[in-house]
């Protein structure tokens, strides 16, 4: 079977206060044919370009770049290993990303960064534990992830060379997947606190940690809007994974997209706030692999 990239119009009303959406059905899916089994894990850049994840018939995670309407394909990192969690830089001219050396699973992932046409690529990171989930400051000028390198998942900040790399949080919990805000004063993030996955908030020194979801399912995956009024985020609150948004306080959560029958994850929006893409997961191949897709919701602005 192979993976389509597909383009969901959802219209958000005015009306809409609760956790209510819009099923997803095949009459309002686009489809886009492709030869991948697997596309996941979308990043926006500033002039419309989507890099993802994508997986060909031979298992191999690779890093792709296409227009937004799933055309003009581009295989970017070639090297056998495992690309993960790509992210643009502003000004669109680089990508960051996880990679992992081998066919394998185990082993452990280090940041990269590579010029926007594959090139260039360089090691940032090198431990012999993960880093990952790379987040680029609004300037440019520095990078936050995620690492394991003290024992347990923290939030780390460098500057984009791979310098200067200092932990921002510094707790017995897993701390991960950090998300840079427009204005470049504070990094959202998940915590493992309390035993289960919430959305977190602090200054880029880490300082003044506040917390913005708080309830037993996994809230994870957060994600900025442009303007930076509202973050999205990925839930299993409902039946299965699905999209969320809120307002950058926690107040005002929306369901987007968890009442459908897919698995949706890793929300990205457009550079205009006015879409959201994301990865659906639609059909399990084995314990591991699923075929999966990339999405895009389409806003209505009156929601802003």
């Amino acid at each position: 079977m192979k993976a389509r990239v597909v383009i969901v119009a959802l219209v958000l009303s005015l009306s809409i206060f609760t956790l209510t959406c819009k099923k997803l059905s095949e009459s309002n899916i686009d489809k886009k044919i492709d030869n991948l089994f697997q596309s996941k894990s979308p990043c926006w850049s500033k002039d419309g370009k989507i890099a993802f994840v994508g997986t060909d018939q031979d298992w191999n995670y690779a890093i792709y770049v296409m227009n937004a309407d799933g055309g003009k394909k581009i295989k970017l990192a070639n090297d056998i290993g495992i690309h993960s969690n790509p992210c643009w830089s502003p000004d669109g001219t680089k990508l960051a990303f996880n990679f992992k050396f081998g066919l394998q699973r185990e082993g452990n992932s280090e940041i990269y960064i590579m010029n926007a046409d594959g090139s260039d690529q360089k090691r940032l990171t090198n431990n012999s534990t993960d880093d990952s989930a790379p987040s680029w400051s609004p300037d440019g000028k520095k990078i936050s992830f995620s690492s394991e390198r003290d024992g347990n998942g923290e939030i780390y900040i460098m500057n984009a060379d791979g310098s200067e790399q200092k932990r921002l949080t510094n707790d017995s919990y897993d701390d991960s997947s950090p998300s840079w805000s427009p204005d470049g004063k504070k990094i959202a993030f998940v915590s493992h606190r309390d035993w289960n996955s919430d959305i977190f908030v602090m200054n880029t020194n880490g300082s003044e940690l506040k917390r913005l979801t708080n309830n037993p399912a996994y809230d994870g995956w957060p994600k900025w809007s442009p303007d930076g009024e509202k973050i999205a985020f990925e839930t299993n609150r409902e039946k299965d994974y699905g999209i969320c948004v809120m307002n950058s306080d926690g107040s005002g959560l929306r369901n987007l997209t968890t009442n459908n029958t897919y698995r949706d994850r890793w929300p990205c929006w457009s550079p205009d706030g006015k879409e959201i893409a994301f990865s659906a997961f639609k059909e399990r191949i084995s314990d591991k692999d699923v075929i999966s897709e990339i999405c895009i919701l389409k806003l209505d602005t009156r929601t802003k």
